[in-house]
């Protein structure tokens, strides 16, 4: 029997999900996805590698920052796979996966997404933040690291796009890359199987007002 890790991202545009195990790989990238289709997803790709519910042993999920109420509705739907016991859980940070894309450790690269009008969501040395444009151009001209996983607004920000070449720091956009990539954080991150509702982080703005 082969045992397959699933890994579910809700935390941005519709639902990504993939179903990994050795040399087998299957993903569903669906930006218009609402989070009823989940199951429908899943059964989709099971159907496609020739695997059951069974066969899942592993579940990764992102818990943010992110849609809200896509975040809660992909924890709810892992937290009912794993409830059984049947297979381990694990809730990773949005930015602590896309680290994951730039192929090395963590503490070499920075992940810069846009939060809003102004704002960023950084992540750098393990710590995640959620400052403006000022504050991530100094942490990254302090930092020394080399490699940044980056969205399209980042790039496309006229100060951060002058400070990752000045500083000679790599890009790698944060989309059309496969979910597989996030599969070493099954061997850093600790498995939980409760997960309460503030686990999620919808919003670093959010957690700083409170």
């Amino acid at each position: 029997m082969t045992n397959f890790d699933l890994i579910v991202d809700t935390s941005r545009k519709g639902i990504s999900m993939a179903l990994c195990a050795d040399s087998v790989y299957e993903e569903i990238v669906d930006p218009s996805a609402k989070g009823e289709t989940l199951s429908a997803s899943l059964d989709s790709l099971l159907q496609k590698v020739g695997a059951t519910l069974d066969d899942v042993k592993r579940v990764m999920v992102t818990i943010g920052p992110g849609s809200f109420s896509g975040l809660r509705t992909g924890v709810a739907f892992c937290q009912g796979l794993c409830f059984s016991g049947k297979r381990n859980l694990y809730g990773v940070t949005t930015l602590q996966a896309l680290a994951c894309l730039a192929g090395m450790p963590d503490e070499k690269v920075a992940v810069v997404i846009r939060a809003r009008n102004g704002f960023w969501y950084l992540r750098l040395n393990g710590e995640e933040s959620f400052i403006e444009t000022e504050d991530v151009v100094v942490r990254l001209k302090a930092s020394g690291v080399k490699n940044a996983v980056v969205d399209a607004a980042a790039l496309a920000d006229e100060s951060l796009s002058a400070t990752f070449t000045a500083q000679g720091i790599t890009t790698t956009l944060d989309t059309d890359k496969p979910l597989s990539l996030w599969s070493p954080l099954f061997e850093t991150v600790k498995p939980s199987l409760i997960q309460e509702a503030n686990y999620i982080q919808p919003s670093y703005f959010e957690k700083l007002k409170v």
